[in-house]
């Protein structure tokens, strides 16, 4: 063996023991960094895998939940009516009723036409004081003049007529004594006398009547009044009342109200008084009068006449009270408040006119309590004051009520109260 050779094994003879332990170091070391899978680890990381799935589980549910609690709430708040609610006015002396009323004029009249035509000349505008039979207008009717010439020569005809069969019969029945002439011809020249007569009455009828109508181009007052509307002019074309004129390719029907006249001297006043107040609307009784235009004056009227019976809808008794206008400062149409003075003076309650509710069986208020739930109550009306009522059963002292219900309101209902100084402490 060389020497070379000699070292070459020494070197291989001490470096194969390191060799072998590097092997089987390397062997132990793989095996600790692969640890075998146990079945007690799979259950393990099943169980963390559940929980960890079942969190999130839990953590949606709730989510959830709490979207559906806040929908809910959400819903319930916006779903229920706004209302805005106001306590009863309590009013210690009623000693007198004070009811809207409607001033009327005492005797109204639109004035037609009675024959067709056109305007010739009007005479009184709008505010003319008139006296009965004053001349208003006047129609110019050719056509009618020309019919009501046409019937004079038809009854100068059937009066010629009725002349010769006069005449001839008065003959025949001479004749029939000397039996000159038949029994039969006499019968029928008699009959012809009576027919003759009769179409002279028919044509007197007819010239009546256009002659009537004629008269009706002449346009008069009816009564002593005021012209409050003139709706026709000069040249206009006028049809009379319920015909029918064909113009060109079309009809004209009906009449054109061609004035209004109002008698103002006395004026009448409607007023609708509550049943509860029916015995103190007696015929005699003095009324007084207030009016917008005329602050702090107070006119006099009586009340003349009622309906005698309740008006079963509106509980209310219909009565009429005139007032003496001779100065012509009141003007028809317009509002005024009633004041009757009553026997009975008693406490009341007074709500706003848009708090009753009308039921089929009568008249309704909606309370509130402080759980904003709605309560219809049945109430008897009292005196109407325009803007408010009063209430004399069913309503307590110092229970609200909702001043604005709305139509679909039913009892039991929730609703959102929007009134900002209205405490629920209030709402018992």
């Amino acid at each position: 063996m060389s020497i070379d050779e000699h070292k070459f094994y020494e070197m291989d003879s001490a470096n194969a023991p390191a060799s072998k332990y590097s092997a089987v170091h390397g062997s132990e070391q793989l095996k600790q960094e692969n640890p075998k899978v146990t079945p007690r680890s799979l259950v393990m990381l099943m169980v963390v895998v559940l929980i960890v799935l079942g969190a999130f589980a839990i953590l949606g549910i709730l989510r959830r939940m709490q979207a559906t609690r806040t929908l809910t709430e959400y819903t319930d708040t916006d779903s229920a009516p706004p209302v805005s609610i106001e306590l009863p006015v309590l009013q210690q002396s009623a000693n007198e009723i004070v009811l809207p009323g409607n001033v009327q004029a005492y005797t109204m009249a639109p004035i037609y036409a009675r024959t067709t035509g056109y305007v010739r000349a009007w005479y009184h505008d709008i505010g003319a004081h008139v006296r009965r039979g004053d001349l208003l207008a006047v129609i110019e009717t050719p056509e009618l003049d020309q019919q009501l010439d046409q019937a004079k020569a038809d009854l100068a005809t059937a009066q010629s007529n009725a002349a010769i069969a006069k005449t001839t019969a008065d003959r025949y029945k001479d004749l029939i004594g000397l039996n000159a002439v038949s029994q039969q011809d006499t019968d029928t020249m008699t009959a012809q006398d009576l027919a003759s007569r009769t179409q002279v009455n028919s044509a007197k009828a007819n010239v009546r009547r256009l002659e009537a109508l004629q008269g009706f181009e002449r346009i008069v007052a009816p009564f002593d009044g005021v012209i409050t509307t003139r709706n026709i002019d000069v040249g206009q074309f006028i049809t009379a009342t319920g015909s029918t004129i064909t113009a060109g390719a079309g009809t004209v029907t009906g009449s054109k109200e061609m004035f209004d006249m109002s008698a103002i001297r006395v004026l009448r006043v409607y007023v609708n008084v509550p049943q509860v107040s029916a015995p103190d609307a007696k015929t005699g009784v003095m009324a007084t009068l207030t009016m917008p235009q005329y602050p702090g004056r107070k006119f006099t009227g009586r009340l003349v006449r009622s309906s005698d019976a309740v008006d079963p809808g509106t509980r209310t008794l219909l009565v009429e009270v005139d007032v003496d206008n001779r100065d012509g400062e009141l003007l028809p149409g317009s509002y005024t408040e009633v004041h009757l003075h009553t026997s009975n003076p008693a406490p009341a309650l007074n709500v706003p006119v848009s708090a009753l509710i009308l039921q089929p069986d009568g008249l309704y208020v909606a309370t509130v309590d402080a759980n904003d739930t709605a309560h219809l109550v049945h109430v008897i009306a009292g005196r109407d004051r325009g803007s408010s009522i009063e209430i004399v059963n069913g309503l307590k002292e110092g229970e609200p009520v909702i001043a604005n219900p709305p139509d679909s309101l039913t009892d039991g209902e929730r609703v959102r109260v929007v009134n900002p100084n209205m405490s629920a402490g209030a709402r018992r």
